[in-house]
């Protein structure tokens, strides 16, 4: 049986790959913030599961908690970085400095952080592989989202790198850069204005969570001799990262 450990868990596309991974016999450490999801999803789901609840950030907590993984846990075989933020949409002038910290600290430097905690754990030669979760706005910049982008550029160069340093390993790497996708991710970026948020997805069928898990699913689940390096899913009525039809 193989381990995977899911960062961003409580939500979304995290939420969507655990529930995904359960129902083919993944054995899941599930990671995130919310600790009261992170035990019901851990009742709920069919499968052996270990739940660490941390934020990204927290460099020491990270170590701390993948270190001290129950020995049953200790072999982790694929790991999903998947938490992650966009706070604010403002030109570079006017944002937040508080907002565009923390989409350095948690898209950037959680995702270092979590991979260097996990990889004394990963086999070599093996099965082992990493999925980043990107975004289109890995590829394209936008006006007001320049920190975000520049967030998701950097998840784009971590991935390509990794591949290639960590290829005498015998790790895959790879990187999931989903367009418009309905979460809560426009909820968090309009600081809890649902009124704007659902406006993002009105008037055109966006992705889902599971849209996105079902791409984490098809790479992991490719032959061993076979590694996709990247994967860019928009819906159909997106052509990039600013153009959406909407009727």
């Amino acid at each position: 049986m193989k381990t995977v450990l899911i960062t961003g868990a409580t939500s979304g596309i995290g939420k969507a790959t655990a529930i995904a991974l359960a129902k083919k016999g993944y054995q899941l450490i599930l990671c995130g913030r919310n600790q009261s999801v992170l035990e019901e999803l851990k009742a709920n789901l069919l499968t052996k599961i270990h739940i660490c609840c941390f934020d990204v950030r927290d460099k020491n907590e990270v170590f701390n908690q993948i270190e001290n993984l129950p020995d049953t846990f200790k072999r982790i075989d694929i790991l999903i970085n998947n938490a992650g933020n966009a706070h604010g949409l403002a030109t570079f002038d006017k944002a937040d400095l508080e907002d565009l910290e923390a989409m350095i600290d948690i898209n950037v430097k959680g995702l270092i952080y979590v991979t260097k905690a996990v990889l004394p754990l990963m086999p070599e030669n093996s099965e082992s592989h990493i999925i980043n979760i990107s975004s289109i706005a890995g590829k394209e910049v936008y006006q007001n989202g320049t920190t975000y982008c520049a967030s998701k550029f950097a998840v784009e160069t971590l991935t390509k790198g990794m591949r290639i340093d960590l290829l005498p390993l015998g790790i895959k790497v790879t990187a999931i850069a989903p367009g418009a996708v309905e979460t809560n991710f426009s909820l968090v970026r309009f600081k809890g204005d649902s009124e704007k948020a659902n406006q993002v997805y009105s008037g055109y069928e966006p992705l889902t969570a599971e849209d996105i898990s079902n791409s984490i699913l098809f790479a992991i689940e490719q032959p061993s001799h076979v590694q996709i390096a990247d994967i860019t899913i928009l819906p159909k009525a997106q052509a990039s990262a600013t153009n959406i039809r909407k009727v």
